[in-house]
């Protein structure tokens, strides 16, 4: 199986049963997908569940997927609203996460760092933290427009809200980030852009 088929290519050859086109779009997105998830859950746990739970949706429903959107598209919906209903079902309330490592995690590290890989690894986890303290409805959308690649509408349609009310509330999330750049990371924001 060719990995790098775009995803066009792959669906209809997991329509016909080919389980290695469906593994290729899952690694493709899993990683996108359990952030997702974590932004909404409280727990690691949680987060795999349903992460989980939108590939198994996903399977089940893709001779529905009408190619109206990018797929990414149409699973980032799935996982929204899979991620609703768990969190209605547990009656948990939505709070900012504060478990630092999240997207430490998640991301592929080598062992043997050059500076300026270190720097950008320092970057990245000052505004990986960052994002943690947001809300998760400001996080999701922040995460879906810059690590997920989604447009305004492509968000608007997962989130079920309009157009400009994304605009809006990723406007205001980038404010917020801000906010928290500067009030948590002001030092090291200072001591990277002297570098």
């Amino acid at each position: 199986m060719q990995t790098g088929l775009p995803d066009n290519e792959l669906i209809p050859l997991v329509l016909k049963g080919d389980q290695q086109a469906y593994k290729v779009l899952v690694d493709r997105y899993q990683s996108y997908i359990f952030t997702l998830a974590f932004r909404l859950m409280q727990s690691r746990e949680d987060a795999e569940e349903v992460a989980q739970d939108v590939f198994v949706k996903a399977y089940r429903s893709l001779a529905d997927f009408k190619g109206g959107s990018k797929f990414s598209t149409w699973l980032y919906t799935i996982a929204h609203n899979t991620g609703i209903t768990y969190l209605r079902k547990k009656k948990q309330k939505m709070v900012a996460i504060d478990d630092e490592s999240t997207f430490t995690q998640l991301e592929n590290q080598e062992s043997d760092f050059k500076a300026n890989q270190v720097e950008d690894k320092s970057r990245k986890d000052m505004v990986n933290r960052a994002i943690e303290m947001l809300s998760p409805d400001d996080a999701q959308i922040i995460t879906l427009f810059y690590r997920g690649d989604q447009s305004l509408d492509e968000i608007a349609a997962i989130m079920g809200l309009e157009t400009n009310t994304v605009k809006v509330r990723l406007f205001r999330a980038r404010q917020k980030l801000k906010e928290k750049m500067e009030k948590f990371f002001s030092e090291e924001v200072s001591n990277l852009q002297t570098v």
